[in-house]
């Protein structure tokens, strides 16, 4: 079986080597990848929850789709890839910010990540993958952040930053509307 590689990075996003996806994960080594932020016609956010299977923050609320671009592909094709493969459908992506996170997770591994982030509209039916999502949920975002105030623990670490990340303006900018969220989690 072919290994699950990541790109290794500094913090300026020059490239210092690829790693096992786990291995990286374990020690906590810098390494690319996406965030994908997918909204409706009413400005809804989807969201998954994550199958029980997956190797960390498994069953926890978290972003419409995210990963890492193997080594040698971008991050946006990486993200045009994993979108389908994850919820079943496609749509024209835009990148809107980038953030560098450490974030202890479950099961002693580290996300430590240069996320690039992408926003996108869609309008149909999700037909997210078993292996990879057990729910889906449009949700406002001002009733995301109401949820996550009141129990953090039902999402994932990385999607609690990033709607607090300074770089949300790009995508109230992309929605046309404000929808930053100001307060800690």
């Amino acid at each position: 079986m072919v290994p699950d590689l990541v790109t290794l990075v500094d913090r300026d996003d020059n490239v210092v080597g690829a790693e096992e996806k786990i291995r990286a994960h374990r020690e906590g080594k810098l390494h690319r990848a996406f965030s994908v932020f997918v909204f409706d016609e009413d400005r809804r956010l989807l969201i998954q929850r994550r199958a029980t299977g997956k190797y960390h923050s498994a069953g926890l609320w978290s972003n419409t789709c995210c990963g890492h671009p193997r080594p040698g592909e971008s991050t946006g094709n990486a993200a045009a890839r994993r979108l389908p493969e994850e919820m079943g459908f496609s749509c024209q992506l835009r990148h809107a910010f980038q953030v560098v996170y450490r974030a202890d997770l479950d099961n002693s591994l580290v996300e430590h990540e240069l996320d690039r982030v992408y926003v996108g509209r869609f309008s149909g039916v999700p037909r997210p993958n078993p292996l990879e999502v057990d729910a889906t949920m449009w949700v406002a975002p001002e009733e995301l952040r109401s949820r996550i105030l009141e129990e953090p623990h039902r999402y994932t670490a990385w999607l609690r930053l990033l709607l607090l990340d300074d770089g949300w303006a790009a995508v109230d900018e992309f929605l046309g509307v404000s929808m930053r969220l100001s307060a800690p989690f």
